[in-house]
């Protein structure tokens, strides 16, 4: 909004041409998202603590949980989608659809959450909303926005493969006797890696920081990626797809940082509030767009992976449990086997983010592997 208000300008008012740099706006990006969550959460945890709107504790969840956790407000996502919101509308270029499709996916998963976390909060019950109705939810929006983009052209039905220089697969090309209509296999395939992060960042959000920490991460490495894929002159020398108006969603991703700081600095251990579903659903959402997005969709399972590694846990123990009849981890999702072996939550939490920064930083280098 400001950009397009004071860019105009520029010729008669000195000082307001600076509005024009994407990297300036970036910044001021972080920095309004962290200091309106930063700001708000006093406020918001004063009033959820007012009302009891507070965390349900899973009965056959780890003993420590049920002592330590009790009580502690949820639904901090709210204040975390207001602030990327509010920090995104002021600062981006909103003339770019890739800015709009992931605010519209951040948003609309956050409203699945928050019915799904109103539903246990009322309910005194953590069974919340069926999980029928959620993923239903989530295959709606998800694919209205990826049908958009794909018959309006922004979404290329193309899947850039990492690693190797101008190797993709193009859905277009499998059956040249049929493109259009095999364009229409990526829709699908992206709308699975939409679903997919979404919920793995659901199943991660289990103790104090843990998934913020890796959502922060992901979210100024899929920056970095934006800024490359939005700018011709970096794409063409790292020798990656160009897609336009990418650049823009630097702007949206520190955006997300900077809402995630300041909501950790109420989420670090001992939490003061929780995310809730109506933050962990979003904030997924928002990350598989980010990859779409850019086209880098696969890199996502590298950049993610302890959110991959966390719903693998849990798909495992499934599947063994079933077979065997015995657990093959103490319990599922994975960082709740270490709280059972005897590792702090403080431990497990920086040795994850640890994980997720090397991650990341393994993931830009492949930028260059070309």
């Amino acid at each position: 909004m400001i950009y397009h208000l004071l860019v105009p300008l520029s010729d008669a008012i000195p000082g307001t041409n600076v509005f024009r740099y994407l990297t300036f706006r970036t910044a001021w990006g972080l920095i309004t998202a962290l200091v309106l969550a930063y700001v708000i959460f006093p406020a918001f945890i004063g009033w959820m603590n007012k009302k009891k709107l507070e965390q349900i504790i899973r009965e056959d969840g780890p003993d420590s949980h049920r002592a330590s956790k009790v009580g502690t407000p949820t639904m901090g996502g709210v204040v975390i989608l207001a602030a990327v919101a509010i920090s995104t509308l002021l600062w981006a270029r909103l003339d770019t659809p890739t800015t709009w499709m992931t605010l519209f996916v951040l948003l609309g998963y956050g409203a699945i959450g928050l019915l799904d976390d109103w539903k246990k909060v009322m309910e005194k019950s953590t069974a919340g909303l069926s999980g029928r109705y959620k993923i239903l939810g989530q295959l709606a929006i998800g694919g209205a926005v990826l049908i958009y983009g794909h018959l309006s052209g922004v979404i290329e039905p193309v899947l850039p493969l990492p690693f190797f220089k101008d190797a993709a697969i193009d859905f277009r090309e499998l059956w040249t006797g049929a493109p259009d209509m095999l364009g229409w296999l990526y829709p699908a395939v992206a709308l699975f890696i939409l679903v997919g992060a979404s919920n793995a960042v659901n199943l991660t959000d289990g103790l104090d920081g843990l998934a913020i920490g890796p959502v922060m991460t992901s979210a100024a490495t899929y920056g970095v990626i934006a800024y490359v894929t939005g700018n011709a002159r970096f794409a063409s020398y790292l020798e990656i797809a160009y897609v336009p108006g990418a650049g823009e969603l630097l702007v949206l991703s520190m955006a997300l940082v900077g809402a995630g700081l300041g909501f950790l600095w109420y989420n670090a251990y001992p939490a003061s509030v929780f995310m809730g579903d109506v933050g962990s659903l979003a904030l997924g959402g928002g990350l598989a767009m980010l990859a779409i997005l850019t086209k880098h969709e696969i890199l996502l399972a590298l950049i993610g992976g302890v959110f991959v590694v966390e719903t693998v846990s849990v798909m495992l123990q499934v599947f063994w449990f079933k077979r065997t009849g015995n657990r093959l981890f103490a319990m599922a999702p994975i960082h709740h086997h270490f709280e059972k072996r005897g590792w702090s939550e403080p431990k497990i939490i920086v040795r994850f983010w640890i994980i997720s920064v090397i991650l990341a930083l393994v993931a830009l280098s492949t930028l260059k592997l070309r």
